[in-house]
């Protein structure tokens, strides 16, 4: 089993920016592609950022795009989500998920955090 241990969320102004964390444990961090996801209260789960396993492909949603970064530490056995110019739309809590394909479907994930509450105020 590989254990995800999102940190980093918390209360932020608009225009402001947050760094979430994920850490992982158990199994060998680098086999898995990294994925962000987040769920709005009322809303459906919703990708937000994915990583390849060696960080060489990224993708991101519409919505976040220019404005939130993923990136990865494999010596760290974390991926980062530096979130910037976040506004009250951003308002979530953040999921990171591991699997063996980089995907933008939340279902597609073997592993998942339990999440981080993010709140932007406006």
């Amino acid at each position: 089993q590989l254990q995800l241990v999102e940190s980093g969320g918390g209360l932020a102004q608009a225009g402001g920016s947050l760094r979430l964390s994920c850490a992982a444990s158990g199994r060998t961090f680098s086999v898995y592609a990294m994925g962000w996801f987040r769920q709005a209260p009322g809303k459906e789960r919703e990708f937000v950022a994915v990583i390849n396993r060696s960080g060489s492909r990224i993708s991101y949603a519409d919505s976040v795009k220019g404005r939130f970064t993923i990136s990865r530490d494999n010596a760290k056995n974390t991926v980062y989500l530096q979130m910037n110019s976040l506004g009250p739309e951003d308002t979530a809590v953040y999921y990171c998920a591991a699997g063996t394909t980089s995907s933008t479907s939340y279902g597609a994930y073997d592993y998942r955090g339990q999440g981080t509450q993010v709140t932007v105020s406006s």
